[in-house]
């Protein structure tokens, strides 16, 4: 197969290993910066082109997009699709997931166990927008933000208030969360391919940091995830249409807590904690999925 892995920087950990993975499983395999990439749009034909030269003949594309390209990297994922070429991520499904407040949406309209969430355009009466969220402390959050920029632990209404004025100040999208005090520093990583999640890990928050994200100094072990916790995780992902997902879960006493799914999610930390070859999995997630449109193809040409 001939496969092109979408990324800015070859050199990120997650784009070598996949790199390593689809060369290993003897692949073709290129990486290539969304952001050289072009699109040629015509009646009856889509082109991709990079560095001038075309896009041709590839099996699958590997997006690992990140959140500042999120519209333009899902365009260009958009002209994978108009091409016939099967994507580890669907355009619609990465630019659905980017967005903090829609995601929540989705997963509180199926059912799935979600902190309780509060959103405005112009809050005008805080207090009751902190009232609807269960009262402070609670969690403010920047609905684009990732690896735990733009989040806030705001301690007291008052302290709620100027981070709330603040961010509105600034223009920035936000929504306020329910602060899960039992789980205050730690939570847990699914990482979900092909609907079956094949490695988790459990993430603790240095010192008395409410983030557990590793970005942010946290370490992370291996964790054996109980059923229900498997079924949130997978139930969330196929919600948003993600076959490749890492869901981010709190070990709530009401059950598991989704806050948050992430469409390109890191291999670094998952595989460092748990000695699990995500990436060589993906690689062969893509192989069966290839393999099974081509067998569709030739019967239908039959």
């Amino acid at each position: 197969m001939k496969i092109v892995i979408l990324s800015s920087n070859r050199e990120l950990y997650s784009t070598r290993r996949l790199l390593e993975a689809a060369i290993a499983q003897e692949h073709q395999v290129e990486v290539l910066d969304p952001a050289n990439c072009y699109a040629g749009i015509e009646t009856g034909s889509c082109t991709l082109f990079h560095g001038g030269q075309p896009i041709e003949q590839v099996d699958a594309v590997i997006p690992r997009i990140g959140a500042s390209m999120t519209f333009y990297g899902a365009a260009i994922v958009r002209q994978f699709e108009m091409m016939d070429v099967f994507t580890t991520v669907k355009s619609q499904a990465l630019v659905r997931a980017r967005d903090k407040l829609r995601t929540l949406q989705l997963l509180a309209k199926s059912g799935i166990g979600m902190p309780k969430t509060a959103f405005a355009y112009k809050p005008l009466d805080v207090d009751d927008l902190i009232k609807k969220i269960g009262g402070p402390p609670l969690i403010i959050k920047l609905i684009e933000g990732t690896q735990g920029i733009g989040v806030v632990l705001a301690e007291t209404k008052t302290a709620a208030r100027s981070v709330i004025d603040a961010f509105h100040g600034l223009q920035a999208k936000i929504i306020a969360q329910e602060f899960i005090k039992e789980c205050a520093g730690k939570d847990v990583r699914a990482f979900v391919v092909n609907g079956k999640v094949i490695a988790a890990m459990k993430r603790q928050g240095v010192g008395d940091e409410f983030r557990s994200n590793i970005h942010r100094g946290g370490s992370a072990s291996e964790i054996k995830l109980t059923k229900e916790e498997e079924r949130a995780a997978v139930r969330a992902t196929k919600k948003l249409g993600l076959s490749i997902a890492g869901v981010d879960l709190l070990q709530s006493s009401r059950g598991p807590l989704v806050i948050e799914v992430n469409a390109s999610p890191g291999l670094e930390g998952i595989e460092t904690a748990t000695n699990v070859d995500v990436a060589g999995s993906i690689i062969s997630f893509i192989e069966q999925k290839v393999a099974l449109a081509k067998a569709d193809r030739d019967t239908v040409g039959a």
